[in-house]
Formats: C-alpha cells, structure tokens, sequence
C-alpha cells in the first residue's frame, strides 16, 4: 500500500512531455519553404542575367508545391498552419518571383506600363489563392477533378512562357516587351477566370491505355533530356489547347447535374400519368412511372459520381 502511493506521488510529480509536431510531420512544411526559397533564388538568377537558371529555380518550385501536399496526406500531417504556408508560399512563389523575373527579363523596356503588368500578375496570382481557399468546401461533386481558373504554377508557367521559348528560338520580333507585358496579363486573367480546367489529381487511365501513356511519359522525359525549353514550349501550348475540352466537359456534367437535381425534386402537383396525391390510381400510376425510370437514375448517378 505505501509502495503504490509512492509512486503515485511520483508520477504527479514527474515533469510532463513536451507536447508539439515530430520531425516527421514537419517535412511537408519544410518542401513548402524549400519551394519558396527555391523561387527566391530564381529572382537572384534573374538579377544576375542567368535566365535558364531563373525558369528552372521556378519549375522547382512547382515539383516541390506538387510534392508537399502528397508528403502532408501520406504522413497525417495536415494542418491549417501548413496550409496557409502553402498558400503564402505559392503567391511568393508563383506570383511573385515570376513577376520580377519577368520584370527583369522584358518589362522594364516598357517603364511604368511593365511594372503595372507585373503587378497585375502577381494580384492576380493572390486573387486565385485566395478564391480557391474560400472554395475548398462548397464545389459541387461533378466539379472536383477541375480547377477554377488555371492553378497558379501552371500560370506562373504560362507567364514565362515567352522566356522559355525564347531560350529556344532565340530574340525574334514576337517576343517584344510589348507583346510580353500583354501576355503577362493573359495569363493572370486566365488564372481569376471561371475557365474551367482539367485537375489531373484523380484522373483515372483505362488498363488498355496504360502502355501508351507510360510511353509518352518516356517520350516527355526524354524531351527534357535532349531539348527541355522545346518540350517545355510544346506542352504548355497542348496544355492551352486542352481548355476548350475541359470547359465542355464540365458543362457537360454541370447540365446532368441539373438534370439529376430537378428529376430528383419532389413535386406535389399531380403528375400527368394520374390523378391527385391521395387518389390511389394516380399514387399506382406515379410509383409506376419513378420505377421505369430509375436505371435512367441511376446510370446519371454512376457518371456525375464515379466512385458510388
């Protein structure tokens, strides 16, 4: 008896174990900031005239931005202080740094006019992360594997786009300051726009179509390899044609929604196949009619939500 109680005075007095998150939790975190500083190392690039080095300190960045969040899921180590690093980080990252670059690059021929557009971008880049915040809880089901707007690395991609076929083309008369500073702003627009575009996170493949696409990823590598601003250049231009089918896939699958949504409402009318609601031909006559077209249901259902 004097034994437990001596150590139940032992263990109130011992200190208690800090309580915070592991080394492990914290990696995610730590690839949020490595992505910032990786993009902030560009802008120096840019000072110094190394505009490869610029474009390729932002393309890290954006593997580094796919990366955290994997990271954050795959170790249950989600947060809100993550998620606001991230998003400070991708308006550093994306709006930011790819407007001074941009700055240095070309606008500054331009005076006030260039800096406005540099300003409208990386505003623009902000307005997106902030939109995108406020959506992550009220997008309807058919609207998840889609971007409101182009996300904001592969804006920060289309804004340097100019720079980075340069680097392949060499200066050619296209690729003035003026021409620079309009497409800056195009490519903030596209960012705030409603456009939307294809997600990609939980695009699924066809087992027959698994062979084709490992091949051009090989073929995509490769590019990379052998004439990365060319492969570069090629796919942002197939990324800008792929918006037109994007929007009408989701305007395609918005309308069955509403299709779904109003045959799925209740009606107290009397419907035309019988008579009142309390009359017992009409209630027969109703419940024979939802029966009908219930396989028309549910085959709306299976293709606005795939995973029921």
């Amino acid at each position: 008896m004097l034994s437990r109680r001596r150590h139940k005075r032992r263990d109130a007095e011992r200190t208690p174990r800090l309580k915070g998150m592991t080394l492990t939790k914290m990696i995610p975190n730590m690839i949020t900031v490595a992505a910032t500083c990786a993009a902030l190392t560009g802008v120096r690039y840019a000072i110094d005239g190394r505009w490869e080095f610029a474009v390729g300190a932002i393309l890290v960045a954006a593997i580094l931005d796919a990366l955290d969040g994997r990271m954050a899921r795959l170790l249950n180590a989600q947060s809100d202080f993550g998620a606001q690093l991230d998003s400070l980080s991708d308006f550093v990252a994306f709006g930011v740094a790819p407007a001074l670059i941009a700055w240095f690059w070309a606008l500054n021929a331009l005076g006030g006019l260039g800096w406005v557009a540099g300003l409208f971008f990386a505003v623009c880049c902000g307005l997106r992360l902030a939109r995108f915040n406020s959506r992550l809880d009220t997008l309807p089901p058919y609207a998840y594997n889609y971007f409101q707007g182009v996300p904001a690395p592969m804006g920060a991609a289309l804004g340097l786009a100019p720079m980075i076929l340069s680097f392949e083309t060499g200066p050619i008369a296209i690729l003035e300051p003026g021409f620079v500073a309009v497409w800056m702003i195009g490519a903030a627009l596209l960012m705030v726009s409603e456009v939307p575009t294809f997600s990609f996170k939980k695009w699924k493949l066809a087992p027959r179509y698994m062979l084709p696409f490992m091949a051009a990823v090989g073929l995509v590598l490769a590019g990379l390899a052998g004439a990365p601003w060319l492969t570069l250049s090629i796919a942002l231009a197939v990324y800008l044609a792929l918006i037109p089918f994007s929007y009408r896939s989701f305007a395609r699958l918005r309308a069955e929604a509403e299709r779904l949504a109003e045959f799925e409402e209740p009606t107290s009318a009397p419907s035309a196949a019988g008579g009142a609601p309390g009359d017992a031909a009409g209630d027969a006559a109703r419940d024979a009619a939802r029966d009908s077209s219930a396989p028309d249901r549910d085959d709306r259902v299976r293709r606005l939500h795939p995973k029921s």
